[in-house]
């Protein structure tokens, strides 16, 4: 079975491959990726934060601004808390390229225009083949206003595609409110993707030692159906190629992803539940999915559920509202 596809410019053997995670500080945790069957390798984010405190040693910039990040609600951890910090991944960047033969996509995760242009270009001298940017910006200044923060996202993604000349992928959140205006001003400024969505880690509150705690909650299925949504909106209508990102647990799971556009499917939470492996189960189980249900490849699935081709594209739009909150019965 034809399960190949393109995205940010490659032509992979598949569409599945890790998402960014924890799993590649390891490089054997990142062969066995490989050897498991991983399209691509996708680093974890290089934070600028970690930047910052590598270059100023008093830490103000970052202490004083801390509120701002979505990653500090209260307090922005030390850098003795990342497995990597910014040399070290630069090194690890030069590694993996060295250990596999697939492509390898770093990631940078910043909020300012400053924060990403310079480790942008040192993350493609250091053998990276193309670049993610996991814009993960929390507004919570009230004279900050939503065209604030896009004009933002699109000024570190001019900057960055003006900087380097391997592809560039947009991580984005699925909280703006326009979201199709955004990506068409990015697809201005030449970005070759768009990977939906990066994921909010919500803090919590311990009631008796009065603390806010940092709480990580791995996805489920349930978490791919907003991705289903704007990936069939997209699909079909935006020039640069789509990869999804939460929320893919299952052959099924991939199989709408796909359905609905995806170019590329990022696997994280079954990947760090199950391991390596579940990359082999779900490449191996999408082939036979096609088989069974007498598909020639992929591409001839792939976006044959957009909203474009879908039977009843309403249920993509407001038209399925009214019909999912009568359509519920005890």
């Amino acid at each position: 079975m034809d399960l190949s596809t393109r995205y940010l410019g490659f032509d992979l053997p598949h569409p599945l491959m890790p998402g960014a995670s924890p799993l590649v500080d390891n490089l054997d945790t990142v062969r066995r990726l490989e050897d498991a069957g991983a399209a691509a390798i996708v680093l974890h984010s290089l934070f600028e934060e970690q930047i910052r405190r590598d270059r100023d040693s008093a830490m103000r910039a970052v202490e004083v601004g801390a509120e701002s990040y979505a990653e500090a609600l209260s307090y922005f951890p030390g850098l003795d808390h990342f497995a990597l910090g910014p040399e070290a991944y630069l090194e690890q960047v030069c590694k993996i390229r060295a250990a596999v033969k697939v492509p390898v996509i770093g990631s940078l995760n910043g909020v300012s225009a400053e924060g990403w242009t310079d480790y942008a270009k040192l993350i493609e001298q250091a053998g990276a083949d193309a670049l993610e940017l996991n814009v993960y910006f929390l507004a919570t200044r009230f004279d900050e206003s939503a065209e604030m923060v896009e004009d933002r996202v699109v000024t570190i993604a001019k900057q960055v595609k003006e900087t380097v000349k391997i592809p560039v992928a947009v991580k984005l959140s699925p909280f703006f409110s326009a979201l199709p205006a955004l990506i068409r001003r990015l697809e201005a400024v030449g970005i070759d993707g768009l990977v939906l969505f990066n994921r909010f880690y919500q803090p919590d509150i311990d009631i008796e030692a009065l603390e806010a705690v940092a709480k990580l909650e791995l996805s489920d299925s349930s978490e791919l159906l907003l991705r289903l949504r704007w990936l069939a909106i997209l699909s079909g209508q935006v020039k640069p190629s789509l990869a999804c990102s939460g929320g893919v647990h299952s052959v099924v799971d991939t199989v709408k992803a796909v359905m609905t556009g995806a170019n590329a499917v990022q696997v994280v939470s079954a990947l760090l539940k199950r391991g390596p492996g579940a990359l082999t189960e779900l490449r191996d189980g999408l082939g036979r999915w096609l088989e069974e249900h007498e598909y020639d490849s992929l591409k001839q699935m792939q976006g044959s559920m957009n909203l474009s081709r879908c039977p009843n594209p309403a249920a993509f739009e407001r038209g399925n509202y009214l019909a999912a909150l009568q359509g519920w019965r005890p």
